[in-house]
């Protein structure tokens, strides 16, 4: 009797945990998810990630909220992409840090690989780029929504860096991504692989020496308290991408998935257009407060960190990275 009793208990407890998995009870409230990112609250990343929020909401009919936390609240980016493996956060906002999980995502941040903006919008809302979230969610069990725009990337430092030579011993921060590290080596500076919450302090002590990353994402960080100069080198055009926990995504029901779909999409015009919008205000609130913006010849930073191209692409994916280089 028993035992008889232990298996209907147990095909219950299965029974009401299949229910959970794919339609979360709604009675008691709201869905509560968390979005977690690592820049600061003025930056357009998180108030793309408000608008997601919003939108969620209103197209859900409030049956899920989505909680935003800024600043490396939930953890660096490869904290919030183990979250999402295992269902504990349920979005993010990662970019060149996906590569440890699906390393043909290196190739994406090799510095001079994209000419230009319109370059980078070709290639990840075309093929290419259906083909990179696919490939992610298959390999690291992670969806990726939409890609976000960012501005190009431009290197910060205490001195003028005018010339590849003027890199030569220079200690810059750089994410931990072989690409990146191997590109800076090329150009001639002493890559530090660390994570983004630890930049501030280390260049206010000196453990390192520059850091690159978008206007933004440098002003909402307040490096410009510990950083005089920006070398506008629009070394890498980048993106960041809304992506969710797989585990997450298969606990809703249909119309609820359908909703966060629709809602990333809308966030991502609303990033998208933020992000260009506020360059120019951000890039004039810096010199006021004492940046100074040197222009540097690109020519050189780009002949150098080019000549690491090759080995990337034989050793991540030549054929994703033809697609890149031959993509209008």
């Amino acid at each position: 009797m028993w035992k008889r009793l232990a298996v209907v208990m147990v095909a219950a407890l299965l029974i009401v945990s299949a229910l959970f998995m794919t339609k979360p009870n709604t009675d008691d409230g709201p869905i509560k998810l968390r979005l977690g990112h690592i820049t600061g609250e003025s930056d357009p990343w998180h108030l793309g990630a408000l608008k997601f929020a919003e939108l969620v909401k209103e197209k859900t009919g409030g049956e899920i909220e989505v909680e935003v936390y800024a600043s490396s609240m939930l953890g660096n980016d490869r904290d919030l992409i183990e979250g999402m493996q295992i269902g504990s956060v349920d979005f993010a906002l990662p970019a060149g840090v996906l590569s440890n999980f699906y390393s043909p995502y290196a190739i994406l941040e090799l510095p001079y690989l994209f000419r230009d903006k319109q370059h980078l919008e070709n290639v990840l809302y075309g093929d290419v780029g259906d083909e990179l979230k696919q490939s992610l969610l298959d390999n690291a069990e992670v969806r990726g929504l939409e890609f976000w725009m960012r501005t190009p990337r431009e290197l910060t430092a205490n001195k003028k860096i005018e010339t590849p030579g003027d890199l030569r011993g220079l200690k810059i921060r750089v994410p931990e991504i072989p690409a990146s590290i191997a590109a800076w080596e090329a150009m001639g500076a002493t890559p530090t692989p660390m994570a983004f919450g630890e930049v501030y302090s280390s260049l206010q002590t000196g453990v390192i020496d520059a850091q690159e990353n978008p206007v933004a994402f440098t002003a909402s960080s307040k490096i410009q308290e510990v950083q005089k100069y920006m070398m506008m080198t629009d070394h890498v055009y980048g993106y960041v991408m809304l992506a969710m926990s797989e585990v997450t995504y298969q606990r809703l029901n249909e119309s609820q998935r359908q909703a966060i779909e629709e809602a990333a999409k809308e966030a991502t015009e609303y990033e998208n257009q933020l992000v260009f919008e506020q360059e120019e205000q951000i890039i004039n609130e810096l010199k006021d407060f004492g940046t100074e913006f040197v222009e540097v010849d690109k020519g050189p930073f780009e002949e150098a960190a080019k000549s690491v191209h090759e080995r990337f692409a034989n050793l991540y994916g030549r054929e994703l990275y033809d697609k890149i280089i031959n993509t209008p």
